[in-house]
């Protein structure tokens, strides 16, 4: 018999995993962070995997915590043989681990022990990796730091947001998850431990760390551009307001004619687009969005902001 089985995600990166643990396995509830106030009207709005588990009719709960008395109450009765857990946001304590007698699964989107953490898909693109993929692990109480299933690895394209890589991934952990899952249910599969001496961390992310540091090169600021897309976003000041930069891109000091001592943080004009000055060489921003107003290209930001780079 399938085990019986609790699925524990929220954002939209869980929702392939839910879909395919639906397809495969008698799925007896779901457990997702509460509903938050979203966009400027601040509308509470459900996290994406309630909507999909409304509409599979699944049982639903969704405690701030799930170590709340109630929460662990409704999870026991329950009664899971097995817990999949994708992105759920909350560190599960002991007495949930040891509740399923299969324990709790988790697909990590990392290359495990690379970027344990909160933050995993947004670290790889920001550090510049070639590469990332997905874990199947059995957790234990550290932070993504139990053995692990099974592992695949996927290239990161040159132009790959942490949004465009998050879906990939998201497709990716599906299809291993339901591929992994026979033989380590059957006892097929023995878990690896990871190498510490390897292991990184990705800390969540704050709004903050949005703010580009031209101290830093121009090429690690891009990169910061497309990590934190499309949270919490980049962005730099302009006339004592932020403005958001949505794309941009580097260009190293070999190639570039202009001053190459002008001080970092220096704004200046490429063609018909505005450039700051990094550490080292240039970041051309192609797409930007003024406090108050829509995005616009580079060429349209200029137009109204003529003192740039004068």
């Amino acid at each position: 018999m399938q085990p019986r089985t609790v699925f524990m995600g929220s954002p939209e990166f869980a929702l392939p995993v839910l879909q395919a643990l639906v397809e495969s396995y008698p799925v007896v509830g779901v457990v997702t962070q509460p509903d938050r106030p979203a966009g400027r009207g601040k509308i509470l709005t459900p996290p994406p995997v309630k909507v999909l588990a409304e509409q599979y009719r699944l049982p639903i709960i969704q405690p701030r915590r799930l170590s709340q008395p109630d929460a662990f109450a409704q999870l026991a009765a329950w009664a899971p043989e097995l817990i999949v857990v994708a992105a759920f946001g909350q560190i599960l304590r002991p007495q949930v681990l040891d509740l399923p007698r299969d324990g709790c699964i988790n697909v990590h989107a990392s290359l495990l022990p690379r970027w344990r953490g909160a933050a995993p898909i947004q670290a790889a693109i920001l550090h510049g990796d070639a590469e990332s993929g997905v874990t199947i692990m059995r957790m234990d109480p550290g932070i993504d730091t139990g053995g692990m299933l099974s592992q695949k690895a996927i290239p990161i394209q040159p132009d790959d947001t942490a949004s465009s890589l998050s879906a990939r991934l998201a497709e990716l952990g599906a299809r291993l998850l339901v591929e992994t899952l026979p033989a380590y249910l059957e006892g097929r599969i023995s878990l690896r431990v990871q190498d510490e001496q390897s292991a990184t961390y990705a800390p969540m992310l704050k709004k903050e760390d949005g703010a580009l540091d031209f101290q830093k090169p121009a090429a690690e600021l891009a990169r910061q551009v497309r990590a934190y897309d499309p949270w919490p976003g980049t962005f730099l000041e302009w006339n004592g307001q932020p403005v958001k930069v949505l794309r941009a891109h580097a260009i190293p000091d070999a190639r570039i004619n202009w001053d190459t001592q002008l001080e970092p943080g220096a704004k200046l004009r490429s063609g018909n687009l505005p450039a700051v000055k990094a550490a080292e060489g240039l970041l051309i921003l192609d797409v930007l969005q003024p406090a108050g107003k829509k995005p616009q290209t580079g060429a349209e930001f200029l137009n109204g902001a003529r003192e740039w780079g004068r």
